[in-house]
């Protein structure tokens, strides 16, 4: 598939595109459990915020949506973001309980993984605007492979590719993919299941790295968008 990467100024354009960033999960469905026993929810939000930050950094406009974690409806998600160009919803994976294995962080049993680590990118062949979430997804993680992030391979297992060298894959039935008007993917940063993984997620100067690298992919891939789709380069290291 071929993977835009250039990225134009903002100020080249009439009026910077506004991203919607989700925070997945919230106060009443803390999500996932990481294997040192913390919820997604606090991860989601953790990255989140400087996802949000680093867009602004590149020129773009940010709603911020479910922040507060108080949005407990899916179908409020897509609506809250109404009106921007593009709804990107924040997440961090887990592994079904066949793969845990137990173990003991400071006094408290937990459980753990070792076969699954990386990020995933999921979009809906149901969305509205599937092109562009397509263009969007390739292209962050393109650039995150680049940046030395290594997509997660476990999803193979269930999820049809989109673009599977770059961590892409289709995921219909997620509400906020689908019951949107806008063009969206759901990010998956890592595994909080995996014990080395969960440490690497919640280092700043990572979550910093990963924030610049997804932010300038939604970048490039919103200021081209109107570009001929041969334009660009292809996807691979």
């Amino acid at each position: 598939m071929a993977v835009l990467l250039l990225a134009l100024p903002a100020h080249s354009l009439a009026a910077a595109p506004l991203v919607a960033v989700d925070v997945g999960h919230g106060i009443q469905d803390g999500g996932a459990i990481s294997a040192r026993g913390r919820h997604e929810f606090e991860f989601n939000r953790e990255f989140a915020g400087r996802l949000a930050d680093t867009l602004r950094q590149h020129d773009l406009g940010v709603r911020e949506v479910n922040f507060d974690g108080r949005i407990a409806s899916l179908p409020a998600r897509p609506e809250a973001a109404a009106g921007s160009d593009f709804f990107i919803s924040i997440h961090h994976d887990s592994i079904g309980e066949a793969w845990l294995l137990p173990w003991e962080w400071e006094g408290q049993p937990q459980t753990h993984t070792e076969v699954k680590r990386g990020y995933g990118i999921f979009v809906s062949a149901q969305n509205p605007d599937l092109a562009t979430s397509l263009r969007c997804a390739s292209t962050i993680g393109a650039l995150l492979r680049r940046a030395g992030f290594e997509p997660s391979t476990w999803h193979a297992r269930k999820h049809v590719a989109a673009d599977a060298p770059n961590g892409v894959w289709y995921y219909d039935n997620l509400v906020v993919l689908y019951r949107t008007t806008l063009p969206a993917v759901l990010f998956e940063a890592g595994v909080i299941k995996h014990k080395e993984e969960e440490m690497e997620l919640r280092d700043p100067e990572r979550q910093a790295r990963m924030a610049d690298t997804v932010a300038t992919g939604i970048a490039a891939c919103l200021f081209v968008r109107d570009v001929p789709p041969t334009t660009g380069v292809q996807g691979g290291k």
